[in-house]
């Protein structure tokens, strides 16, 4: 599964590396932070979101794409990198981005996280979107660049967020509704009562 979902195995590795806050570049305090808030009771999420492909998207070394409504109105999608704690899905941004402060003024967002592999395996999330600026530069964003960017390439990164940003806008997406496909056992209602109509018509 982790191999059609990651381009290959490095992208896969780096995808697991980050799950459990394990990749090599953060430190061991950065790493006890996370595990202990990982620790915590959970609550309950989407039904979906705890299915064996809704669990390797959302752990995948793949953005998602962040849809919201901008202060004009119109809506907006965007890819950024994410991180899932185990109940909600986190990001982090500039404070100063334009969707800090549309999802200010309506917290109401989309997502989809979803492979170009075929048939395509798709998660979709609607939920409500928290904004807090903290100082520095989050944990969960060094676990979500983590399964983004190369290991040879990390290092320099790394160096240059906290050289960047003295201060983030971390984005906690609460799921509020969640639908996985895989095309192949799962797929979207249309399809699946128009392949039951056209079984029944075959009897």
């Amino acid at each position: 599964m982790v191999g059609r979902i990651a381009d290959d195995e490095d992208r896969a590795s780096r995808s697991r590396r980050s799950v459990a806050i394990g990749f090599d570049v953060p430190s061991e305090t950065t790493r006890a932070r996370v595990a202990s808030r990982r620790e915590m009771p959970m609550p309950e999420v989407p039904a979906d979101l705890r299915h064996p492909v809704a669990q390797e998207l959302l752990h995948a070394a793949i953005p998602a794409r962040l849809a919201y409504i901008g202060l004009d109105g119109n809506p907006r999608a965007v890819p950024i990198a994410f991180y899932w704690n185990g109940t909600d899905i986190v990001m982090a941004t500039s404070p100063e981005t334009p969707k800090t402060s549309a999802l200010r003024v309506n917290p109401k967002v989309a997502l989809t996280i979803d492979t170009e592999t075929q048939p395509p395996h798709v998660l979709l999330v609607r939920g409500t979107a928290s904004v807090e600026v903290v100082d520095g530069v989050p944990d969960e964003y060094l676990a979500a660049s983590g399964k983004l960017v190369p290991d040879d390439q990390w290092a320099g990164f790394e160096a240059q967020v906290r050289v960047t940003y003295d201060r983030m806008a971390k984005i906690t997406v609460t799921p509020t509704w969640a639908k996985v496909m895989d095309f192949e056992t799962r797929a979207p209602a249309f399809l699946e009562r128009r392949m039951r109509a056209m079984g029944e018509q075959a009897t």
